[in-house]
């Protein structure tokens, strides 16, 4: 295969395992999120450094009584070296939170410093590090849901992407 085309295809595969991990974290399916990674590999965050495993329980737990999350993708640059490969990913991270007066949307946004491997032609990831660049908390103000209170919203492992039957015009 043309080397810039095998560059573009592994470049894609390396993409998606972030969109699937983000998946993850908002519709919390923790199976999801593992299967982005190796479980040789190591997620460091400085709160919580371990096995992507232990971070994937410790994430399913710290979101359960979030009422909603939404986790953007920006920027994303991969360099490629053989069957490693490192990425910087920025995104940005918006929680519904319970607050003592109602709700918080708490908003985080940095980049994630990763490397990936790839092994029997698979990529995965393989080490992953979250840069906090800048974060925001304040009240909720949800007047939207008042105006539109029948708009389909999101939800967990039971959110309408996860069904296909019902994408057809009835």
């Amino acid at each position: 295969m043309n080397a810039a085309i095998e560059a573009l295809l592994a470049k894609q595969d390396i993409y998606e395992l972030s969109c699937r991990y983000m998946r993850g974290l908002d519709r919390h399916d923790p199976l999801l999120m593992r299967d982005q990674f190796w479980a040789d590999g190591w997620c460091e965050y400085g709160f919580f450094d371990s096995s992507p495993a232990d971070f994937i329980d410790f994430c399913m737990q710290a979101l359960q009584a979030h009422v909603a999350n939404q986790h953007l993708i920006g920027n994303v640059l991969i360099e490629l070296d053989g069957e490693q490969a490192y990425g910087e990913v920025y995104f940005q991270a918006y929680h519904k939170v319970p607050a003592e007066t109602g709700f918080e949307d708490v908003i985080i946004a940095g980049r994630y410093r990763d490397r990936y491997e790839r092994r029997n032609g698979m990529w995965k990831l393989a080490y992953r590090s979250e840069i906090v660049d800048w974060s925001r908390t304040q009240p909720s103000n949800d007047s939207y849901f008042d105006l539109a209170p029948q708009c389909l919203r999101g939800g967990r492992q039971d959110d309408p992407v996860y069904r296909r039957d019902d994408r057809r015009k009835p």
